[in-house]
């Protein structure tokens, strides 16, 4: 198919374009395959070069002769185009719709994208499982790198490698794959190297009605287990659902079958309630009545910092699990693809100071989100504003970096990035240039031959002129585990996304300028300061010890 087969109006002119706090211009609409452009003669303005990928929703407003387009898009933004011209506006329309929603994913702009910078690393190969490993080897020689899963057949959504215990061997892996659901055996996910306790993460057990039992499922987690210790069991469903899950074939680990371990039960929502939870939070951040009582009460009726509250406090239990009570942790929910890595990527948030540096968080999101086989491409398919059909989209992941940004604002110096990178990952993750966030899964991503046929988001990221944008001028590395408060009053609404769009950042952005300005005039000082000390020194040892009278 041709993308111009869809285009019906590539071109119009003296289109308006209206946008959150940038003033109004006049120019010329142009559709690609790709965008949609509004470039002006007017100086001093400012370029529109939006993805269609972008585009969550478009509503459509006539006037007379002439018309406008609503684009609602998945960063939560909102723009206005006035169009000349009713059949002009039609048309925009409809290729704009068509354009959006495309389902070849061979024709995404990934695919045709070919940067304007060097690259000088490539991001597909940072963060490789194997140097991971070695890096767990210089720890402890009680794990192996196994290749059960090379060719994903034994568990789909597992990456080619995989972390295990040193005396589980594939076949006991292939066979507890069978009890797992989707085949996804317990794997580690972390290893917390002050005490030697590690955190694994799995799917569901599938012990059914009849309590059906696996002795090698037993044998693995067993394996993680020192001499006399016992371990925790975090089920992110509350204990009902985890016994309804039983009816279809699910269910979770009996105690008789596993005498070491506890079973705690939280209660994380599932996916398709955190979509209606996003879509309810957008409409209280857009409404414009300007009545207190009414944006308190729709902020409430979305739940959206309720479940932030319950995965923080959840995350918080299987961090204090492996710090404070020394026991190991095994975390999942129903597929283990949700919820799971919610809890496991944000204890090692609490836990590891290295996830808490800008490479050591972009290994945490790909070891953890996109080698564990979050849906990606299903769960970001539709953002707040879309009309259509949910088919599984859920911002499990704006939720993980909603939680990571509450814990930046309460530990502001312990993290080496920002606000802005957490926002970068947030708009990359629902619509970018980079193939890093298509697929479903490594086998997925495979098969398509992303590092082969699109750059590395990584790869642009880790530049210099990019770190130094996204690095956190306040920041002091910190070795400790770092407790953040859940407490409500504690955890704010994440204006940087949800508000965004509705109010000027002006302010904000001056006093950041006048925070950096100070951080660096200091250091100037404490580097005078040292300089004098220096100096002062040097003529006391060539004077000798000055006499006090």
């Amino acid at each position: 198919m041709e993308f111009a087969e869809l285009i019906k109006t590539p071109r119009v002119d003296g289109v308006v374009l209206h946008r959150p706090f940038m003033p109004v211009v006049e120019g010329t609409l142009c559709l690609t395959g790709h965008h949609l452009i509004l470039s002006s003669r007017q100086d001093n303005t400012e370029e529109l070069w939006l993805l269609h990928g972008n585009i969550d929703a478009i509503e459509k407003r006539f006037v007379g002769s002439s018309g406008s387009i609503i684009v609602k898009c998945k960063d939560l933004r909102t723009i206005q185009l006035d169009i000349p011209g009713m059949e002009e506006c039609l048309n925009i329309a409809s290729s704009i719709e068509a354009l959006s929603t495309l389902d070849s994913v061979s024709l995404k702009y990934p695919f045709f994208y070919r940067p304007l910078f060097e690259v000088i690393e490539d991001g597909w190969n940072s963060f490789l499982p194997e140097e991971a490993f070695k890096d767990l080897e210089s720890m402890t020689d009680e794990w192996r790198l196994s290749e059960v899963n090379k060719d994903f057949s034994v568990c789909p959504s597992y990456p080619a490698l995989v972390t295990v215990p040193k005396d589980i061997d594939d076949d006991t892996l292939r066979k507890v794959s069978t009890f797992r659901h989707g085949g996804r055996f317990p794997v580690l996910s972390y290893y917390h190297k002050k005490n030697g306790m590690v955190m694994m993460r799995s799917s569901q057990p599938l012990t059914g009605t009849n309590g059906r039992r696996c002795k090698e499922d037993e044998k693995l987690i067993n394996a993680t287990l020192r001499a006399g210790k016992r371990g925790y069991i975090i089920d992110t469903r509350t204990i009902t659902v985890a016994q309804q899950a039983k009816a279809r074939g699910g269910g979770f680990e009996l105690e008789s079958n596993y005498p070491q371990w506890r079973r705690i039960h939280k209660a994380i929502e599932r996916h398709s309630l955190l979509q209606e939870s996003l879509i309810k939070l957008a409409e209280a951040c857009n409404d414009q009545s300007h009545s207190m009582d009414r944006w308190l009460s729709k902020l409430e009726a979305s739940s959206w910092q309720s479940h932030v509250k319950e995965i923080l406090t959840t995350a918080c239990l299987a961090a204090q699990c492996i710090d404070r009570e020394g026991a190991s942790v095994l975390v999942h929910g129903t597929e283990g693809t949700d919820s799971t890595l919610l809890v496991t990527s944000l204890a090692q948030i609490i836990l590891d100071p290295s996830s808490r540096t800008i490479r050591g968080f972009q290994a945490l999101v790909e070891r953890e989100w996109l080698q564990a086989g979050h849906p990606f491409q299903q769960r970001c398919a539709q953002s707040a504003h879309s009309n259509g059909k949910l088919r599984g989209e859920a911002p499990v992941f704006l939720l993980f970096l909603d939680c990571v940004w509450q814990i930046l604002r309460q530990f502001p110096c312990s993290f080496q990035f920002g606000e802005a990178f957490l926002l970068l990952l947030f708009e990359h993750a629902y619509a970018s240039q980079f193939g890093t966030f298509m697929g479903n899964c490594a086998a997925d991503r495979a098969k398509l031959k992303l590092p082969q046929k699109t750059v590395s988001l990584w790869s642009w990221v880790n530049r210099a002129e990019e770190l130094e944008r996204f690095t956190n001028p306040l920041y002091e590395p910190n070795g400790l585990v770092i407790w953040p408060s859940v407490a409500p009053q504690s955890l704010l609404l994440w204006e940087g996304v949800f508000l965004r769009w509705n109010r000027s950042s002006k302010w904000l952005d001056e006093a950041y300028d006048e925070m950096v300005h100070i951080i660096e005039y200091n250091k100037e000082l404490q580097n005078k300061v040292n300089s004098l000390r220096r100096q002062l020194a040097q003529l006391e040892t060539e004077d000798g010890p000055l006499q006090t009278p």
